[in-house]
């Protein structure tokens, strides 16, 4: 992010160093070399932001594909492949997001975010495990149409932690279709992982998920 210059307040300094005569011009003299100093510190800590931005998984870190994985770029907001169980239950947040596809049925998507602080992030991670663990009873309200079955696979012992759901939906029309999915916290930051593909249970690769999980939380930092 570029920082500002305060330019605003350093030509008020300089119309007052040269109402008060010689001795205001001095000290105006020295407050460019304090916002120099501010804008210094502004960059550093801008610097060390961007240094200390969450990584994200790579396609190799993904569970194996007999194609292979495809990853996209990391873009800014809340994805809507993970829509259909939170995509109204998502506090506002600065998200981020890179998704992965494959050459046949499989696909995943990876977002992280930053809050404010350890109790925050612990705060929406409960949130989202919250949204997860109800997503086929609302799914099953919204769409009659669609049979769903949650289940819970457990915690990962990496960081703060992470736990790792499944879904299974089936439509009326036959359509069937099984997703992973995992919430990991590192201190303030949290990572949600969803893997999917056409199956049910069976076909869900869950111990390489479990791998994919914990690698994503260990790897932000």
């Amino acid at each position: 992010m570029p920082v500002r210059t305060r330019v605003a307040a350093l030509a008020a300094l300089t119309a007052t160093a040269l109402a008060l005569g010689a001795a205001a011009t001095s000290q105006a003299g020295a407050a460019p070399g304090g916002t120099v100093q501010k804008n210094a510190a502004a960059k550093s800590a801008s610097a060390q932001k961007k240094a200390a931005a969450p990584r994200f998984l790579a396609a190799s870190e993904l569970p194996p594909h007999p194609t292979g994985w495809t990853a996209g770029p990391v873009n800014d907001g809340f994805p809507e492949q993970l829509a259909y169980c939170l995509g109204e239950g998502v506090p506002a947040y600065d998200y981020r997001h890179r998704l992965f596809h494959t050459e046949l049925d499989a696909s995943a998507v990876q977002v992280t975010v930053v809050t404010g602080s350890a109790a925050k992030g612990k705060a929406l991670a409960d949130r989202l495990n919250e949204e997860i663990r109800t997503c086929a009873a609302r799914l099953e309200r919204l769409y009659p149409e669609i049979e769903a079955e949650g289940r819970f696979f457990g915690t990962l012992p990496v960081e703060e932690g992470a736990t790792v759901h499944g879904l299974h939906t089936e439509t009326s029309y036959g359509a069937t279709d099984v997703n992973l999915l995992s919430v990991g916290r590192d201190g303030r930051t949290v990572t949600v992982v969803g893997w999917g593909r056409m199956g049910d249970f069976d076909d869900a690769p869950l111990a390489a998920f479990r791998k994919t999980a914990k690698k994503a939380v260990t790897k932000l930092y």
